[in-house]
């Protein structure tokens, strides 16, 4: 069998009897061909042994799984806050409100913080992206976009330029300059092109890479520089609506979330997905790392948040209430790791103790959903973006 993901009909010649049909666009190790319907099927019927089916190797193979869950099941002999229960409580927290960034004219979709721990910049339903200095609430740059629900933005790691897409299916990465009258927008650069919604995107270790997620339910690594695609990533069957890069500046990994309720771990150097999670019961919005990129965290339209150990490769702690019935739209970590915030679509901000499991705070003030949270790269301020067009800075 082959590792086939069904991209798109078109019409034309098929690459393997020559007959013009419409053809579907599959991936056999990571190169593109286009088949009519009859020689996919012919090509997944190949190497079948006398007596076998694609039904017969259907139920092996789900037969195999409930042995693998089983196995795996075997070995999940403790959970987290049990390892957790001598370790000492967090003391209260007193964060508050700080900041208050207004300048939007509609919802404010993601925010990203910049390696000098003062800008931020953010992304709106407005169509526009604004830099902010968090200091003074001075916006120092802004860029309108041609399409509205600029849906993702991201900080380079030199703090010299930023990168954002949404519903035009495209990522685009603007220079910044000292000079705040510079027409920034006309020195926008395209760099990826999806087939639907860019729904999240981040840079590499450097400026020259920049990876990517989307509606057509890929990710892909692009060359900033030549806009070539380095990688593309199949293997989720619906919308991938987040990604995160694996933290270590080694790391050859990150992991995505999407609506087909899975996490997955990808190796960026071969395209593979190398583990996949699938606890969550619908939608996952948001992954994130753990500082020491051993594990990461998840958020879900099912009111959950779930923590995944990577070296265990199970899940081992899920962070909930029965009073939570709206959804988790987005997490962080502190610098630390000890804290879990969360961003909801009850306009509340959960801080979690991710050893031990139990809800240590709330933040109060926003006045639609949360959209996103991202602490500062020092540990010291958490930023939120929210529906209600503002953002807040929370020390």
């Amino acid at each position: 069998m082959c590792d086939q993901t069904f991209l798109a009909a078109t019409f034309g010649p098929c690459d393997s009897c020559g007959k013009a049909s419409p053809l579907m666009n599959i991936y056999v190790k990571n190169e593109p061909i286009n088949y009519c319907s009859f020689c996919v099927e012919m090509m997944a019927c190949q190497g079948l042994q006398s007596g076998e089916t694609l039904t017969s190797l259907k139920k092996e193979s789900e037969n195999l799984k409930k042995k693998l869950e089983e196995e795996r099941g075997k070995l999940t002999d403790v959970e987290l806050h049990q390892v957790a229960e001598k370790v000492e409580a967090v003391a209260a927290l007193s964060i508050k409100t700080r900041r208050v960034l207004k300048g939007h004219g509609n919802k404010v979709l993601c925010v990203d913080w910049c390696k000098d721990k003062r800008r931020v910049v953010s992304s709106s339903q407005d169509g526009k992206i604004i830099v902010w200095d968090a200091f003074t609430l001075n916006k120092e740059h802004g860029v309108t976009l041609p399409c509205t629900w600029v849906m993702a933005c991201a900080y380079a790691p030199s703090g010299c330029a930023v990168a954002c897409g949404g519903l035009d299916n495209k990522c685009s990465v603007v220079p910044l300059s000292l000079d705040r009258n510079e027409n920034l927008a006309a020195k926008k650069k395209s760099v990826a092109m999806h087939t639907n919604y860019v729904s999240g995107c981040t840079f590499t270790s450097s400026d020259m890479q920049l990876l990517t997620s989307s509606g057509d339910g890929t990710c892909a690594l692009w060359d900033v520089e030549s806009g070539q695609l380095l990688q593309s990533f199949h293997g989720h069957t619906a919308d991938v609506l987040s990604l995160d890069l694996a933290p270590s500046e080694t790391g050859n990994t990150f992991v995505s979330g999407g609506c087909d309720m899975k996490a997955n771990v990808w190796d960026m150097r071969s395209g593979q997905n190398i583990q996949s999670f699938d606890s969550h019961v619908s939608d996952i919005n948001c992954v994130k790392y753990y500082p020491s990129g051993d594990a990461f965290a998840s958020a879900s339209d099912d009111a959950t948040c779930r923590f995944y150990d990577l070296r265990a490769d199970r899940e081992v702690a899920v962070y909930q209430k029965d009073s939570i019935v709206f959804g988790a739209s987005s997490v962080d970590f502190s610098l630390s790791g000890r804290l879990l915030f969360a961003g909801y679509n009850d306009y509340t901000i959960n801080v979690w103790d991710v050893l031990k499991g139990n809800r240590i705070s709330i933040l109060f003030g926003h006045e639609n959903r949360v959209s996103r949270v991202r602490v500062s790269p020092d540990g010291t301020a958490l930023c939120s973006a929210s529906w209600d067009n503002t953002l807040r800075i929370w020390a």
